[in-house]
Parts: structure tokens; C-alpha cells; sequence
């Protein structure tokens, strides 16, 4: 008997449907991926099992029992929590008040703040992650953590089944080892785990059978152990592809971009390291190291306290992102949600949303025309599903986000492109058009540099890797030697 059972769930917004006649089932005790690209109705699915959504048509089984989950609140009695993609953090309470914020209201007029963060380093214990300040506002945790925080709040709910929305998306090769050790616990303690993620080698190492979604249909189940990866992206995107990461037959031209003694509080310390015209240098390193915050330094988002940078011969001290634009720096954050993009804007605004916009006339006027041609062209370049350029981007799935997000950079003409973690939630066929985006802008003579969690997609894309820990960098990898082993014994400082 599985533990949980859709049939025919139906769910329409308007005129477009997002679910049709979908049927899925999982048991107790089994880790069941749930698949398919950007936009196929995974995230549907799971926000109609949990109640956020109200289906239109078809049933939900929990045990063999027809039940009517109405709302969150139900679905979680009913023993469902779901951990979105986008985590639902209150950002002003501490650690411990998300971790037991089901339960402040149980203990009368005033909250036992020393019960709770006791009771909360004991459940951050059991997932080996003691290092979290649970006295903390949770707001002020890095994206990482704050999934941990989130996970610990399910823990807490004795949750019969837990559904995961990319949940290694944030999390680094050693805390997702760490999180499978977690779900590997859950699993063999009877909890249905429905497991939603892009990532190929984590549902291979992991699940035992996968669901496919494709266009808000059931494509199938299928026994991990009886497929291949090859034939799994096939029946994803319903046709044949090539290798996922592309050729690369660059030239790699003089430095661009040279920095040297860089410094920006606790995380930056004394970063140097040039940047070739046509280069793919990556960065990797463990949450906490520094990456992010040493992009955003030389991007003007943050400030320095010393340090120079040099593009292309000339020194530049961005004070501001539109400064570094302007010299010639594009950026694409990791939190395209709060930083990237703008949700309740059109993808033609998005776009086209920079310094010095091409379709701005001498005296401050927009040429819509020219502006409109200049956005589609984009939108198909890099494949973005979108009903029209008008559609606000909030609407679009996050894959589709995050290529709407990259699209202002495309033609920017910028010299250096820092992409921070640019294909995160992001479906195995989208990924293959940002890689190749990556690819164009590099054999254009832009030098890119790809922050990312994923060591493999480090390997994939990089010319050279450089890995830093604790603010610094570690070591540098080259060719052959660009290797998960050798990434993680520098991040890790072993030798």
C-alpha cells in the first residue's frame, strides 16, 4: 500500500494547465524522485499535496484512505511537510524560534527561550551541524543554513511523508552527504520521502524509483536501478541530447581582470588571482569560504578595505554596481529571487532592466519598438518559456527566472562576467543552454568566472579552478587535475 497516492489531479490557472490527469504514488521507507524540466508540473504537484494548492479534478490517497487536504495547516496534521525551494524563514526570529515555531504557543504566555535553543542544538546535533548559532536571527544565516533550519523545522513535525524541493541546491558535496546521511536515517524509519531535484547523480545515488513529469503529464515511473542517466533526460525532455556540457575550443587570450590583495572584512582576506579574455575560471569552496563575498567586493556590492583590480590594464575601484558595470563587470547573484530578478516585473523590463540601456534614446526615451525586437531575440536565444515578454517573471517557473536573469547580460558587452552559482534549480536541459551561453560570451573574449556548489559542473565548464577556504585561496587546479577529491582536500585543508 503506498503511503501516498495521486490519481488524476487536474489544476488549471486560467486558461493554462498545469496539471493534466497526473497520477503518482510513493510508499513508506522509499526516497521517489520526482522529475521533469522546468515548467513540467513538479512544484504544482507537491503544492497540491500540501494543501497551498486546491486541485481541480482527481484524489490524494494518505494510507489507502481517500482524503480532502484544503490547506497547509491540514496537510501538516495529516503528516505532510513540504520544504520548498523557497524557504519559508522567519527572518527576525532566532534558529531556534524557526525550529520550534509550530510549538511557541504551547507553552502559555511566555516562550522557555532556554528550553527551546536546548532542544534545538540537539536536533542541529543529530544532523551534524553543531556550528549554528541557534540564538541567531535565522535571516542573517547564509541561503545553506538557513535549508538546515528548514529541515530541522520538519524534523520537529514527525512527519510521515517529507517532500524535498531541490534540496542540495544551497549545500555544499559535504553538508549534502551529510543531509543524505540524514534521509537515509528518515527513510529506513518508515518516512515516504519524495525527492525533488535536477541533479542526475544525487537521484542515482540516492532513490529507487523516479517519477517523471513532462508538460503537467505523467511520462512514468521507472526503477532507478533498471535505467541509465541517458535514457532518464530522454524521457524528461522527450528527445535526444547531447552531452551536457559542451565542447570547448576557446583561445584563451591576455588577462582581463588582475586582483591583487583583496580585503573585505572576515571572508575576504588577501584574494589575488588573474582572469584570462575567453576564459571559464571557476571557483569552489565550501559555504562560508568566501566566494560569494569576493565577487561581490569586486562588483562594487559590497565594500573593500583594500586590494586592487586591474581590467585590462586599467585600475578600477568600483564604489557600486553601476559603477562596475560601467567599467566594464557584470554579475549574476546567487539569489536570483532577491537579487536578480524583479517577480512582479515582465521579462521585457528584466531584460532590459540595466545602466545605459540600448534602447534609451540621446534624450532619456525608451524606443519601445527596438526594445521589444531586442528581448524576444533574447527570449529565444536562450530558450526562456514564457507565454509573451509581457508576462511578469514571478509567473515563470525558476529555471526560466534564472535565464531571464542572465538574459541582461548576454548583450551587455561586458568584459568580465561573474555568473555565482547560475544553474541552481535549474533543469538538465536549461543548464545546457546556460553552459552554452557560458561557452558564446567566452569565445567572444569575455572572461567568465562560474561560482558553484556543484563540483561536477565545475569540472564540466572551467578552464581552471581556483578553491578557497576561509576567505583565502586554497590552491589552484588546472587540466587533468580538476577533480572532486583534489577540490574538496583544498576546501577542506587537507593535504
Amino acid at each position: 500500500m503506498a503511503q501516498v497516492e495521486m490519481v488524476g489531479i487536474a489544476k488549471h490557472f486560467g486558461g493554462v494547465k498545469a496539471l493534466r490527469n497526473v497520477s503518482f504514488a510513493a510508499e513508506a521507507g522509499e526516497i521517489h524522485a520526482l522529475m521533469g524540466e522546468n515548467g513540467a508540473g513538479k512544484s504544482t504537484l507537491m503544492k497540491t499535496l500540501s494543501g497551498a494548492y486546491l486541485r481541480d479534478a482527481g484524489e490524494i490517497k494518505l494510507k489507502g484512505q481517500v482524503t480532502d487536504i484544503q490547506s497547509p495547516r491540514q496537510a501538516l496534521d495529516m503528516g505532510v511537510t513540504v520544504i520548498y525551494q523557497e524557504l519559508v524563514i522567519a527572518p527576525h526570529l532566532s534558529v531556534a524560534e524557526n525550529i520550534f515555531i509550530d510549538h511557541l504557543s504551547t507553552g502559555g504566555f511566555f516562550v522557555k527561550r532556554s528550553h527551546i535553543e536546548a532542544e534545538a542544538r540537539k536536533v542541529l546535533a543529530e544532523i551534524g551541524f553543531t556550528d549554528i548559532d541557534v540564538s541567531r536571527p535565522a535571516g542573517e544565516l547564509s541561503i545553506a543554513y538557513q535549508q538546515v533550519v528548514e529541515i530541522c523545522k520538519a524534523l520537529t513535525r514527525n512527519s510521515s511523508v517529507l517532500v524535498l524541493d531541490e534540496p542540495t541546491a544551497v549545500l555544499t558535496s559535504h553538508e549534502t552527504e551529510k543531509l543524505f546521511e540524514l534521509l537515509f536515517q528518515l527513510r529506513d524509519k518508515g518516512v515516504c520521502i519524495i525527492y525533488v531535484s535536477h541533479r542526475l547523480e544525487e537521484i542515482f545515488h540516492i532513490c529507487t524509483r523516479a517519477t517523471i513529469l513532462k508538460d503537467g503529464e505523467t511520462v512514468g515511473t521507472v526503477n532507478i536501478a533498471d535505467i541509465t542517466q541517458h535514457d532518464l533526460i530522454n524521457m524528461m525532455v522527450g528527445r535526444e541530447l547531447s552531452d551536457l556540457f559542451p565542447d570547448r575550443s576557446v583561445e584563451i587570450g591576455a588577462p582581463v581582470l588582475e586582483v591583487e590583495g583583496l580585503n573585505a572584512g572576515v571572508m575576504v582576506q588577501d584574494v589575488g588571482f588573474t582572469l584570462y579574455a575567453g576564459e571559464v575560471l571557476g571557483f569552489a569552496g565550501l559555504v562560508g569560504a568566501g566566494r560569494t563575498e569576493t565577487m561581490r567586493a569586486i562588483f562594487g556590492a559590497d565594500a573593500r578595505e583594500s586590494g586592487r583590480i586591474v581590467l585590462k590594464g586599467r585600475e578600477i575601484s568600483p564604489s557600486s554596481p553601476k559603477e562596475a558595470i560601467r567599467d566594464g563587470i557584470g554579475l549574476l547573484p546567487e539569489d536570483r529571487k532577491a537579487q536578480g530578478v524583479l517577480l512582479e516585473m515582465s521579462v521585457r523590463v528584466n531584460g532590459a532592466l540595466r545602466p545605459d540601456s540600448p534602447y534609451e534614446s540621446k534624450v532619456g526615451l525608451i524606443d519601445r519598438a527596438a526594445e521589444g525586437r531586442g528581448i524576444q531575440a533574447l527570449v529565444e536565444q536562450l530558450a526562456v518559456k514564457t507565454a509573451s515578454i509581457e508576462s511578469n517573471v514571478g509567473d515563470l517557473s525558476g529555471g526560466n527566472q534564472q535565464k531571464v536573469a542572465l538574459m541582461k547580460w548576454v548583450d551587455m558587452g561586458s568584459d568580465v562576467l561573474i555568473v555565482d552559482e547560475p544553474t541552481r534549480g535549474v533543469d538538465v536541459g536549461a543548464k545546457i543552454e546556460i553552459y552554452n551561453v557560458i561557452n558564446d560570451l567566452a569565445a567572444k573574449g569575455v572572461g567568465v568566472i562560474v561560482v558553484s556548489s556543484e563540483m561536477t559542473e565545475l569540472i564540466g565548464v572551467c578552464d581552471r579552478v581556483l578553491v578557497m577556504r576561509e576567505g583565502h585561496i586554497a590552491g589552484e587546479l588546472t587540466g587533468d587535475d580538476i577533480r572532486e577529491d583534489k577540490m574538496i582536500a583544498l576546501a577542506m585543508g587537507l593535504n
